[in-house]
């Protein structure tokens, strides 16, 4: 569906066509009530790919993303590398800006090398904002980012409502269209902000994994609100769920993966987009393709036990 901003490879066969599923929210791109944009029902994570950035984004988008998660904090992102990847895919493969879905982050200083920030660590929180995103518009060589996200609270909401205010003047002005914010598992924190914000979070995204109890109050909230629920670490926090019965008796049946079959999982939980980072080209087309398999109600219901 290319309202979607997903494609397909000429390279891959037919049955794994990316067919945007009705049933359950199952396969469907995420619509930003406020802007009326879509968001791909997966992307791809940057984190922790250090020089190969550009090489890594230019094939996944060559693979067929077509959103590309990064972050303007050089102790785990190359966001630089990140913005050169995109426009090689843009020049070689002959896509638009309004074709990807490109989102970053501002990093809070605590989560900073203090050796590498890239704003003035001694400027009051609104102009570490506004450096910040001017820094990342400049990497990623563009007049707008589609989201734009706190990587986490501050460690008091006065703060975090300091930075979220200028991250809304930054929408307001139309560089961002999107807000949200990463690593919040504080359902009651995440409601603050939700309340307090005159430009709404439209995106929160954690880690998902059982330490949080895979954020089910968070999820529930989101879902009422229009709010999309990004996951990281989708796989490599859950490998008791990869090995367990409903999950390899499904990917059996299906003749997938265990990954697949848990990514197709959570993209039917209703406003949930899960990103992954693999660095290999050929999980990247399965990533992909997980989201046009069809699990039975009995295998939704089984993978479904481990998880509420």
């Amino acid at each position: 569906s290319a309202a979607c901003f997903m494609a397909v490879h000429a390279d891959q066969p037919a049955h794994t066509s990316l067919r945007m599923q009705s049933e359950g929210g199952q396969g469907e791109c995420n619509r930003d009530q406020n802007t009326n944009m879509d968001m791909p029902p997966m992307m791809y994570g940057t984190a922790w790919k250090a020089e190969r950035s550009e090489e890594l984004v230019l094939q996944a988008i060559r693979a067929g993303f077509r959103g590309v998660d990064t972050a303007c904090q050089p102790k785990h992102y190359n966001e630089p590398g990140v913005g050169a990847g995109v426009h090689r895919a843009m020049e070689t493969l002959g896509i638009g800006r309004g074709e990807l879905f490109l989102q970053s982050k501002f990093t809070p200083l605590r989560g900073q090398d203090p050796n590498k920030v890239p704003y003035d660590k001694d400027a009051p929180i609104p102009t570490q904002v506004k450096q910040s995103v001017a820094t990342t518009l400049k990497n990623m060589k563009t007049d707008y980012m589609d989201s734009l996200l706190m990587h986490s609270p501050y460690q008091t909401h006065k703060e975090t409502m300091e930075a979220w205010r200028e991250l809304e003047r930054f929408q307001r002005e139309g560089a961002i269209r999107r807000l949200g914010i990463s690593n919040c598992y504080d359902a009651k924190a995440f409601k603050q902000l939700y309340a307090d914000a005159s430009v709404k979070p439209t995106v929160l995204q954690n880690r998902f994994y059982k330490d949080s109890g895979y954020d089910v109050e968070l999820r529930k909230f989101c879902r009422d609100n229009g709010v999309t629920y990004q996951s990281f670490w989708t796989l490599t926090a859950n490998p008791d769920i990869l090995k367990s019965a409903p999950v390899q008796n499904a990917a059996r049946r299906l003749g997938a993966t265990a990954p697949q079959v848990f990514f197709r999982y959570v993209s039917g939980l209703g406003g949930f987009v899960p990103l992954t980072g693999t660095k290999d080209e050929q999980h990247m087309r399965e990533d992909l393709a997980a989201l046009a398999l069809e699990l039975t109600p009995e295998e939704v219901q089984g993978i479904d036990s481990m998880i509420r």
